[in-house]
């Protein structure tokens, strides 16, 4: 049995690879795309992380609503600077999120019960127009205790979340003052 041997081309060698001019036109379309895709991604980013804020903060609202009917008690929602904080912090709602059995009168946590909190996802700044915790009554109303919430992100991107005075919350997509 005699093995095929193939034939010898002639001598002439074929290179595989890119050409000079080859590689920098993929280098400069590759800058464009890069160009083109870096802000678009970053205002991408910016929105999602208000969107996971947002989302924070109506599951912390909608959470003490549904305790409050199910345990038919006020249960408070504010935010804290710590586990071991004394008084709800008035303004800074980008804290963690503690949701409280009992009142929260004027803030002060002591002598009630912390259920929940929810950790802060670190990006925008969130912030409450009035000065005192968000209260739903056992019927799930948040009578006297509504207000808006304004989420600031990066690139001028912000969202509010309105409460009523049912305890029903909406999100807004208007431009806010941040």
């Amino acid at each position: 049995m005699r093995l095929a041997i193939p034939p010898r081309r002639s001598g002439r060698r074929t290179h595989v690879g890119l050409t000079l001019i080859e590689l920098i036109v993929a280098i400069a379309v590759a800058a464009i795309l890069f160009t083109w895709a870096i802000p678009s991604f970053q205002q991408f980013t910016a929105r999602n992380e208000v969107a996971a804020e947002v989302m924070r903060i109506r599951t912390a609202l909608q959470l003490a609503k549904n305790t409050a009917v199910t345990r038919r008690r006020v249960i408070a929602v504010c935010p804290i600077a710590s586990m071991s904080a004394t008084k709800c912090e008035k303004y800074d709602w980008s804290l963690p999120i503690a949701i409280i059995d009992g009142h929260a009168t004027a803030g002060d946590l002591t002598g009630v019960e912390i259920l929940k909190v929810l950790e802060p996802s670190g990006g925008p700044s969130v912030t409450f127009n009035r000065d005192y915790p968000v209260r739903f009554q056992s019927t799930g109303w948040s009578r006297w205790h509504n207000g808006t919430f304004i989420i600031c992100g990066r690139h001028k991107y912000s969202q509010r979340v309105i409460i009523n005075n049912t305890g029903r919350t909406r999100t807004d997509a208007r431009k806010a003052k941040c």
